[in-house]
Order: structure tokens, then sequence, then C-alpha cells
């Protein structure tokens, strides 16, 4: 049996395309909590999470148990063939749950990129319009459709154009990105008059904080902004929870901090605490504007994986896990203020969800200095995810279990690691 990494490497580079990159050269052989064990017994802390899926931790007991029993029953039969009743469940508690009025409905898939195109699919079908408006930096996919919503080039859309059409990027609005909300709205209103008319577009999509773009926050006052905009215009507004939903942002979805309803909510990753389903929740009269047939997906609403997110539901409830990323977030940023490190700046999180910038001596972005820290963590045992449009925003996606002890050998590992 092979134990070496190196030895595994080399096994990958001759079957895997270069394409599909890995951040850290190790290879898993076990993981528990907040933290991972390579194949040569090298332990690491996990500030990664499986890129913000493991909210209730690596292999979470009450979740394996769960999964255990449910895979002695069956694990397959497709929700569109057999049905079965831990998938009307699991629809249920995310209706019961979401920060929707009125009547609603939900089906579930196996992937965030599949949520998100849906939502664009029923969107289209109730309003009987092709345009879509997504924000720069925004993250949604790597399917050609949402790759074409995700407002970043470098690496997602590079050489695979053309982008699908009837796709418009507007500006988020961010202190650190130095871009106003006065500013944004204009260049909305600049797409309506030089791109498309309002009266043709079917959705616009936003993420209450933004993954892949550098972890920006959506503020209450532009998010009310935009539900005005697709009131006046009959948009359908989709905010995409895919990254920020589940508790990392201290509220089940992120979009309960902004006092404004979407009409559909996409989520995936921690819904399920490792295991691959995702979800659609909308308002009724939407969701079932589809006619029957026109959704579905041959591993969409896995057994398992409905099994595993009702636990995930228990486990937020009876761990605390809410105010528990709160803690979190308030720690990691107490920490970074006490720093005072010059080149640290626009530190900013709701909940656990955190990230800081990190500058050159004249404040530009720093690419460089991040991608110098994550190798530093590295090897003082800490793995830790870059992002952001200039690649100089280091991102804490911890799982909210995290052991306090384990927490502040991670911020210590930092620490000595800043360059």
């Amino acid at each position: 049996m092979t134990t070496s990494n190196q030895q595994l490497l080399e096994r990958r580079l001759k079957v895997l395309p270069r394409g599909l990159g890995v951040s850290f050269p190790i290879f898993a052989a076990k993981a528990k909590n907040s933290e991972i064990w390579d194949v040569e017994g090298n332990r690491y802390i996990d500030f990664v999470g499986g890129i913000g899926v493991l909210n209730t931790g690596h292999s979470h007991p009450k979740i394996v148990a769960a999964v255990g029993e449910q895979i002695q029953k069956f694990s397959h039969t497709s929700a569109q063939i057999a049905n079965y009743e831990s998938y009307v469940e699991l629809c249920e508690k995310l209706c019961d749950k979401a920060p929707i009025s009125g009547e609603k409905k939900a089906f579930l898939l196996t992937t965030g990129a599949e949520t998100v195109e849906n939502a664009i699919k029923i969107a289209r079908a109730k309003t009987g319009r092709a345009g879509v408006i997504a924000f720069i930096g925004g993250w949604h996919g790597r399917t050609l459709l949402t790759m074409g919503l995700t407002g970043k080039v470098i690496p997602y859309k590079k050489s695979y154009g053309p982008m699908p059409a009837s796709i418009f990027h507007a500006a988020f609005p961010s202190p650190a990105t130095g871009v106003s909300e006065t500013e944004a709205l204009k260049d909305l209103e600049m797409i309506f008059k030089a791109d498309i008319d309002p009266s043709e577009v079917a959705a616009m999509i936003i993420e209450p904080v933004q993954g892949e773009g550098g972890f920006h926050q959506l503020t209450p006052s532009f998010a009310k902004e935009l539900r005005r905009i697709c009131d006046q215009h009959g948009i359908v507004l989709i905010f995409d929870e895919v990254q920020c939903g589940f508790g990392r942002t201290g509220t089940l979805f992120a979009s309960e901090q902004l006092g404004v309803e979407p009409d559909l909510i996409t989520c995936a990753k921690s819904l399920a605490g490792g295991y691959p389903i995702s979800g659609l929740i909308g308002r009724a009269d939407i969701m079932d504007a589809p006619q029957a047939g026109g959704l579905g997906g041959t591993y969409a609403g896995s057994p398992l994986g409905t099994v595993a997110a009702l636990k995930v539901l228990e486990i937020m409830e009876e761990e605390n896990l809410l105010e528990r990323s709160r803690h979190i977030g308030d720690t990691i940023a107490a920490f970074l203020d006490a720093l005072a490190h010059p080149n640290i700046t626009h530190i900013r999180h709701k909940g656990a969800m955190l990230a800081f910038d990190l500058v050159d001596a004249e404040g530009k972005p720093d690419a460089a200095a991040a991608t110098a820290l994550k190798n530093k963590a590295f090897e003082n045992g800490l793995l830790l995810a870059t992002c952001g449009m200039y690649f100089n925003t280091v991102r804490v996606m911890v799982p909210l279990t995290v052991e306090d002890s384990v927490l502040a050998e991670a911020l210590d590992i930092i620490k000595h690691a800043l360059p």
C-alpha cells in the first residue's frame, strides 16, 4: 500500500488532467472534526473545510451513524422513480426555515452549480425572459451556464468561451474594492441602458456574502434596492447561499440578516456535512413554473445526502452552532485586530465567514504575500485558502465545531507565518 505523498502525487500526475489543480501536496488518510491526517501521518488543522462544506466538521458521529443506517436500507432509487420520505422531510424543513414568506416549495439536486442552473431555468420559465444579471466577483459554479454567471475570468473562464448569451455583470459594492453603492446602482442602470432592457431580464442573482470573490458582504441597503428594482420590473431575485448558508455567517441563511426576502434561495456545500446534495427553495408560484418532467437529475436528492442534511439541521440546534459561528468570527477578527499587522487590511466577517486582504507597502493587493502565508502555514500544519479578484484575500472556512484549543493553535500558526 502506498504511504508516500510523493508517490501518490506522481501517480496523480500521470492520470489526472492539468486543469484539476490541488492546493496542497498531500493525500488525506483520515479526518476528524477540524483536523486532517495525511498518508504519512502528518496532522493539519483544517481552515478550508472542503471549501466551505464542513460546517459540522469532518465525520460528525451523528451524521456517520445516520448515513450508515440509511445505506443498509438503500443507497439510491432516483427520486423521480421511487420517492422516499427523507427527501420530502428535508424539503419541508428547508421551506420552514428559509427566510421567504408565504407558500414555498423546494427540491433537491446534487451540486451547487446544479441548483444555480435550475434557479435560472425556473426564473426563465416563470417570466418568459432570457436575460440574467450577475455581479462582478460572484461565484456560481463551473458548468457552462454557471461559469458565465461567475464574475471572475482567471482561472475559471479563460479559454472556455464563448460564454452563454444574455448574461450581464454589474458592479458589487464593497469598501475593499472601492465601489460605493451609488456607483454600483449607476452601473446596473447603465446595463439596462446599454445592454438589455429590464423587461427582458428573467433573474438577478447575487451572493449575500461573496465566496470566491473575496467574502465581500451584501449590505441591507443595497439588497433593498435590488429588491425594489426586481419588483419594479418583474425580475426574479435569487440569493445564492451555496457557500454562505447553513450557519457560516451566524444565521442559518445569510439573507436572514438583510431584511430582504429573495424569490429563490440556492443552498449546497454544508447542507449535508460533506455528502453531495444541494437544494433550491422558493416561492411556490415561481417554483411551479416548469412543466412536469422539466426538473430533476439521476442522483438529485440522494437518500444518503437527505438523511445527512436532516442530521445537520439537528446538530445546528443541539450544539448551538449559529452562536458558535458568531463566537469564532469575533475571536479571529479580534486576534487579527490585535496583531495590527501593517500589511493586513479590510478584516471582514459575518459570523465565522471571515476574510482579510494582504497588501504591500503602497497599499496595493499583494497576491505573493497571501500565497507565502498559505505556504508557510501549511509547513506548520495549517490549511488555509486564498481568493479574491486579485488573489490577495485569505479566507477562513474552519468547521464551526472546532475546539477552542485547536482554534488557538491555528491562530498562533497564522501569527508566526505572516510575511
